[in-house]
């Protein structure tokens, strides 16, 4: 055992970190394999102090340094076996990012000297300092500066049937914004402007969910081609807040950028990725789980020397081992208590629910956060796949976890398109709500998250606009992102002056959105969608941090804006829309079924009709929910009116000896058409009306 110096004392393993404690800090760091760590302070002029920590409590080494203060930078450096094709890949000359660290001094970029192995072969040591190239961790007191916004102050609380998320990536909803100072682009400060806040809530949306915020990695592929990751999927801080978007303190300003979101009522939804990290497969960089701990924190195979690859990204952390786990809970944790955030979205949640044997519904990371008091009623969604073995996993996930639901963007992209019936699509199922996949096991009708497009794939613009992708900038040859887009480009293939094929691009782009704002779930648009940003055609943009990647506010579609605003007010003022239980069609109390399906001719479709090649339109009466206690007490009624096909006359259903009345109608944004006893329901749009008082309209 190492002696150690006047300046250590035990201290304690716990929390694990570097935790400003009294006249220095506590130190804690967990390594199963390791036979030390060193805690490396720097100064400024890059001069380096090692203090090892010489006790131990089972996997946790420790100590308290004294003389050590917030602002401090630091490092760690583990010493142990090096035997790469055992897993055990040690290397203390290489400075080790602290996965626990609250802040980091720079962003982290890949650079040669990171690597832990020399030229080619994984196998062999690279005794190189990484010092010089590795972004420090910077010691974070709670009395810094300031005292900062009350992370629990004013949060939005909604109920999650209510939500209407917008999915935004933090630098560019305003890097090219023209109300936003130049100075402040970019950054969570940008995120935070008056200028972007008036946006949303003028929209009516009540939730963002942001793209990866917590520190990430620009990985070698991408730097050597002079590309960045602009999206964040590369986690290797999860408790540091990305650096790049800060001007001067990260914390702070995430911090003031959540606070700033919940005074506008609108809550905030991390997506975060603990189902890998950024040092990727045997031939990544060697900058911080590897070097700690490389056997115990990730999945392995052939001895230790390769790395299972779940996840598409070289390797998978193993979320089912307690020191993993303990991360991932301990970094949520923190997010919601230090910051304030009200959810997150689990990319690749497949991976975090795997074992030995598989997904497990009940597996040890969903029993473990089901049960954690702190995470008790934050939002939780999961993308449910990877592509490992059975990672498909729609509808498997346990309450309280929503879902992103991609048999939603799929389904309704094909029937706008032309690409199936009504029933291929199961149009019927995914206004409902999918309950096919969801209603089960006491799930609410709110488990499914609708999304017609997402960071992942064409923008709404673009998917009226191109029949395939455009993704020369990534310079990959046309080999990334996916190809089964089910988009249209409606007759030319990117812009066009045309008017007819404008005028049919804006009128799908409307009904596509009125079919996701009418339907039960929790609904969620990407940014930008709303005012007709689009990429160029690129469907996979990851590495765009640059106009193509970037909000284009420069000309708007204000037309379109307005449809969504209203769309929006109209979900919040019809509960019917929103309900929290799944709609069956059964009876209620008063004898009228809480959904009813209906032809143009007003009779109701049969098994045949739904596959019908000539069917085209579909309506749907909405009451409360039959059996729910709320539902039964909602009085109103609301008809959707879904027509992929040409112009029809749609005979319109009984409205309980009251009138109807055109709410919204995608293809006459200055105003609906009169009601009568039919509706002149034009190609290509949706209509919502709502039962009036009144007479009911004859002729």
């Amino acid at each position: 055992m190492t002696r150690p110096s006047p300046r250590v004392s035990a201290g304690r393993p716990w929390p694990l970190g570097v935790t400003v404690d009294g006249d220095g800090v506590n130190v804690a760091v967990s390594s199963e394999t390791a036979e030390r760590i060193d805690f490396c302070l720097f100064a400024a002029d890059g001069t380096e102090d090692a203090v090892p920590l010489p006790f131990r409590d089972g996997n946790i080494h420790h100590a308290h340094v004294r003389g050590v203060g917030a602002g401090a930078r630091y490092g760690l450096r583990a010493h142990g076996p090096q035997r790469p094709a055992d897993g055990l890949r040690f290397n203390p000359a290489k400075l080790l990012i602290d996965p626990y660290a609250r802040a980091l001094d720079g962003p982290i970029h890949w650079h040669p000297l990171m690597s832990g192995f020399s030229g080619d072969d994984d196998l062999s040591i690279d005794s190189r300092d990484s010092a010089p190239v590795v972004p420090k961790g910077v010691v974070v007191g709670r009395t810094d500066g300031e005292p900062g916004p009350d992370p629990a102050a004013n949060r939005p609380g909604h109920a999650a049937a209510d939500l209407v998320i917008y999915e935004a990536h933090v630098k560019g909803i305003s890097a090219a914004h023209p109300e936003v100072p130049p100075e402040v682009r970019g950054t969570y400060e940008g995120m935070a402007h008056p200028a972007v806040l008036d946006h949303l809530t003028a929209l009516g949306v009540n939730a963002v969910e942001l793209l990866p915020v917590q520190a990430f990695f620009d990985d070698r592929r991408l730097v050597e081609m002079g590309l960045t990751n602009y999206w964040g999927y590369q986690p290797i801080g999860w408790f540091a807040p990305e650096p790049r978007y800060a001007r001067a303190d990260a914390v702070a300003e995430f911090r003031g950028l959540v606070h700033a979101l919940h005074e506008r009522g609108i809550a905030v939804i991390c997506d975060v990725v603990y189902n890998h990290s950024g040092e990727g497969d045997e031939f990544g960089p060697t900058i911080s789980l590897r070097g700690l701990d490389n056997r115990v924190y990730y999945r392995l195979h052939d001895g230790g020397r390769h790395y299972n690859d779940d996840t598409g990204t070289g390797n998978t952390l193993a979320v089912d081992r307690l020191p993993m786990l303990r991360l991932v809970l301990d970094s949520l944790r923190y997010w919601v208590t230090e910051f304030g955030v009200d959810g997150f979205r689990f990319d690749l949640g497949t991976t975090l629910g795997r074992g030995r044997s598989g997904f497990r519904r009940d597996g040890r990371f969903f029993t473990a956060l089901r049960q954690d008091p702190v995470l008790a009623g934050v939002i939780l969604i999961a993308e449910p796949w990877d592509i490992g073995p059975g990672g498909y996993q729609l509808g498997h996930f346990p309450p309280p976890l929503h879902e992103w639901n991609d048999e939603f963007r799929d389904g309704v992209r094909r029937i706008w398109r032309g690409e199936e019936t009504l029933g291929e699509a199961g149009v019927g199922a995914l206004l409902l709500g999918s309950a096919h996949r969801f209603d089960h096991a006491g799930r609410p009708a709110s488990t499914s998250v609708n999304f017609l497009t997402a960071h992942d794939g064409f923008t709404l613009a673009d998917l009226v606009s191109y029949a395939v992708k455009h993704n020369e900038a990534n310079l990959e040859d046309g080999r990334d992102g996916h190809n089964d887009n089910h988009s249209d480009n409606l007759g030319v293939e990117g812009p066009t002056d045309d008017p007819a094929i404008t005028r049919a691009r804006a009128r799908r782009i409307r009904g596509m959105l009125a079919t996701l704002l009418v339907s039960q779930g929790i609904p969620m648009l990407l940014a930008g969608d709303e005012i007709g940003n689009g990429q160029g055609g690129n469907n996979n943009a990851y590495a765009q941090d640059n106009p193509i990647g970037w909000l284009d506010w420069s000309a708007p579609d204000t037309e379109l804006f307005e449809v969504v605003r209203r769309l929006l007010a109209l979900r919040r003022e019809l509960p019917v829309l929103r309900q929290r239980t799944f709609l069956h069609g059964r009876e209620r109390a008063d004898g009228h079924r809480d959904a009813v399906w209906s032809l143009a001719d007003g009779r109701e479709p049969s098994p045949d009709d739904w596959h019908h090649l000539d069917q085209r339109s579909i309506a749907l009466t909405l009451r409360g929910a039959a059996g729910d206690p709320v539902g039964e007490l909602l009085d109103d009624l609301v008809c959707v009116i879904v027509n992929v096909g040409p112009d029809i006359e749609f005979a319109l259903p009984c409205a309980d000896g009251r009138g109807w009345r055109a709410e919204l109608d995608t293809a006459r944004p200055d105003g609906p058409a009169a009601v009568g006893a039919h509706y002149p329901v034009a190609e290509q749009s949706v209509v919502v009306l709502r039962a009036a008082d009144g007479p009911p309209a004859v002729g």
